[in-house]
């Protein structure tokens, strides 16, 4: 198996009633990206927006090569131990750790050990996987149309 290219990871809550200041004091960390429902924010190009409900997020930046344990790791480190915290957040704002897995030929993998999985179960998220074919692949020309 052909080590995976490259790796993006971030951690989310969403929710209508999500205050950022509240799940960021609750976890231990500032977000990268936090916004209440209804509150203005600026897309990364600069475009002003309404959010339609309220987020708080956190990344760490891509991997080359691929490294999502190390990733995963790097996303909870700074962030409270307590599972009671985790899970009531996971539950009430649809917890989710999103997995950008982008690869460079047809055929690469990666091994997620159980202590990962485990870390992942344990504060009650999901585990949301983005797989992206190389560019220049017939795949990834029909994606493009």
């Amino acid at each position: 198996m052909v080590e995976l290219h490259e790796t993006a990871v971030s951690l989310g809550f969403f929710g209508d009633d999500l205050d950022p200041a509240d799940v960021s004091n609750r976890l231990g960390a500032t977000p990268t990206f936090g916004v209440a429902k209804g509150a203005t924010w600026r897309t990364p190009r600069g475009s002003e927006q309404i959010a339609r409900t309220g987020s708080w997020r956190l990344q760490v930046p891509r991997s080359i090569p691929g490294d999502l344990p190390g990733q995963v790791e790097a996303i909870f480190a700074p962030l409270t131990r307590d599972t009671a915290i985790w899970q009531e957040l996971a539950a009430r704002f649809a917890g989710r750790l999103f997995c950008g897995l982008f690869l460079e030929e047809g055929n690469e993998g990666l091994r997620i050990c159980s202590k990962t999985l485990a870390e992942i179960a344990d504060r009650g998220l999901y585990l949301d996987l983005d797989i992206y074919a190389p560019e220049g692949s017939k795949t990834h020309q029909v994606a493009d149309k």
